[in-house]
């Protein structure tokens, strides 16, 4: 395990498992969102996005926190392994509530300064139709990739808890 994609719905706790992947490994973490916003929330060009992405994964060691759609095929050829928080709606939902309640007003520690905490009914509803519009698609790829790559699919907070209190610097 040397280059991590962390994917999942928006509240599954991407960034803090890969803080906390980091934290027992050792490995860089790149916050997508932070790469992909700059300040005021203006959206980075899709050409200098995915040269962009393309420069992290090149390196050898890497956590990397984040969905993005239309950059997948990069990260899924470039790691070695992708955990997939499959969290059921409900607990993302909350946590997006919660995390918008701590953060209003300002930006959360895995963001770039500038672009403070924000909740949208289109956020809200990308996270409850998640399930039946995005995971589909996203098994399927995953699916693809199992043959090169480590897949680990979590569906549940236990078993986040599980994976990462399984996980030490050995696993390198």
């Amino acid at each position: 395990m040397q280059r991590v994609l962390v994917i999942g719905p928006g509240g599954a706790g991407k960034s803090y498992f890969a803080k906390q992947l980091a934290a027992r490994t050792g490995l860089p973490v790149t916050h997508l969102d932070a790469l992909y916003w700059s300040s005021g929330w203006v959206a980075q060009a899709r050409e200098a996005w995915r040269a962009q992405v393309g420069e992290v994964v090149a390196s050898d060691r890497w956590i990397l926190d984040g969905n993005y759609g239309g950059t997948l095929d990069l990260r899924l050829a470039a790691c070695d392994t992708v955990v997939f928080l499959d969290l059921p709606r409900w607990v993302c939902l909350r946590r997006v509530l919660g995390r918008w309640w701590s953060y209003r007003g300002q930006s959360r520690p895995d963001m770039r300064p500038g672009c403070p905490e924000r909740l949208t009914w289109e956020f809200l509803y990308w996270i409850w139709t998640y399930p039946m519009a995005r995971r589909p698609a996203i098994l399927q790829r995953l699916g693809e990739a199992e043959s090169t790559v480590q897949v680990v699919r979590l569906r549940s907070v236990r078993m986040v808890a599980d994976y990462l209190a399984g996980v030490d610097g050995r696993a390198i």
